[in-house]
């Protein structure tokens, strides 16, 4: 492991013999064993899209052949896929601090955010504002933007970083949307003393928990709401649902304005008129999309078995090691560590800046070292604590090195911009 010298300098990176035996003693070694990850490739993408579990080929060919082929619209009362979003939700709410009947699952996470800042606009009558970070993922802020336009009256206030939050509160916020950990540097924020700053002033706190579910131990229980994604971390596959939080002090006044028939209160008695169904019912909007539940509640399956404690532990030691590594190795090709070093201040990613940072990745993942990238210099790496092993955090670093000292990344083909980065 890494150790710190008795002179207070920086500490010793490891070996990569060292790495081998803490894979031989890691508690979530056999997990790995349950993805699937090609051959070849260091997979440090889990923070953009996890892994698959390998049940999840089986899930969907069940819901597909079994439930749909064999049921067919009787599927919906015997399958229980009417009720997905919520049986689905109970099982995410302990990977958030949440309990039963707290969180319901589906639509996107725009969607989720429309609904929870709406409904939190609607609990603060007479407050016209909404605080948004321009650190925030840019959709969330989009999102924002456009749900202010289309109400009246109401405008979105930016702040530059959290540090300035509490300079932007006052009496007219109604709510504050911030994500949890930043999507760029992997920077995490202190969920407990923001939320009870924003509570102080009288609004209300969402949280945006897409990139630090599945990471480590996530508390929402003091937030109002929260939105997240399943698809990174959780390993629930490209465009699975995503989820909302309402905490229970709010489910009987809060109404989202998103108000689709699954969360009427009797869906079948088609009513002419919207009546709100009672609890986080009424957060749901529209028919799940079974199918991709299914290879979310796969990976369910295993979140279940798992100590997020160890999680935790592993993520941290993981991340720490790849910094010490890719300092020692790539001290003299100009990469900048952009996320916190204190890894109490950081989430399950790495990030380092570079000039030339994209066709460095594309180098990069040419070589097996799957990263992502982004703009305007940001080089990204995820660590997904289930199926990344010491070894792979040694292996990567030292490619990064080789990338950068025979400068693959000046083939011109590396500079042509792909349409996802």
């Amino acid at each position: 492991m890494i150790v710190s010298n008795l002179t207070g300098r920086r500490p010793l990176a490891i070996s990569r013999a060292e790495c081998v035996a803490l894979d031989a003693a890691d508690p979530l070694k056999r997990i790995r064993d349950e993805f699937v990850l090609p051959d070849g490739t260091i997979y440090l993408v889990g923070n953009s899209l996890g892994a698959p579990p390998k049940t999840a080929a089986a899930a969907v060919t069940r819901t597909v052949e079994q439930e749909w082929g064999g049921r067919l619209v009787g599927a919906w009362n015997a399958s229980g896929w009417f009720d997905l979003p919520l049986t689905t939700g109970d099982r995410l709410a302990p990977l958030i601090g949440a309990g039963p009947g707290q969180v319901a699952v589906g639509d996107s996470t725009s969607i989720s955010i429309v609904k929870a800042v709406s409904a939190a606009l609607g609990l603060r009558p007479g407050r016209r504002v909404v605080i948004s970070d321009l650190a925030n993922f840019p959709t969330d802020r989009y999102v924002v933007e456009g749900l202010v336009e289309a109400l009246d009256g109401y405008e979105v206030r930016d702040v530059t970083g959290v540090e300035n939050l509490a300079d932007a509160l006052s009496d007219d916020v109604a709510c504050v949307l911030l994500s949890e950990v930043d999507y760029r540097t992997g920077a995490r924020h202190d969920t407990a003393s923001i939320t009870a700053l924003v509570q102080a002033a009288g609004a209300l706190m969402i949280w945006d928990l897409c990139h630090s579910v599945g990471a480590y131990q996530v508390d929402v229980s003091a937030a109002d709401f929260a939105v997240g994604c399943t698809y990174k971390y959780l390993n629930g596959g490209p465009g699975s649902p995503a989820f909302v939080y309402v905490h229970p002090r709010h489910q009987a006044e809060a109404r989202p304005m998103l108000t689709g028939w699954h969360g009427h209160a009797a869906p079948f008695a088609f009513e002419p008129g919207f009546r709100p169904a009672d609890g986080i019912r009424r957060f749901t909007v529209s028919t799940p999309h079974v199918v991709s539940f299914a290879p979310l509640n796969a990976s369910l399956d295993i979140w279940e078995r798992v100590d997020l404690a160890v999680v935790r532990a592993k993520s941290v030691a993981l991340a720490s090691i790849f910094i010490e590594l890719v300092e020692e190795f790539c001290a003299p090709y100009g990469l900048e560590l952009v996320s916190p070093r204190d890894p109490e201040r950081r989430g399950s990613q790495v990030s380092f800046g570079h000039p030339d940072g994209y066709p460095v990745m594309r180098a990069l993942i040419d070589r097996g070292v799957h990263g992502d990238f982004r703009a305007p210099d940001v080089l990204r790496f995820g660590f997904a604590p289930l199926y990344i092993r010491f070894a792979d955090a040694y292996d990567a670093a030292a490619i990064l090195a080789e990338v950068l000292e025979k400068e693959h990344w000046r083939d011109d083909r590396y500079g042509n911009r792909l349409t996802v980065t």
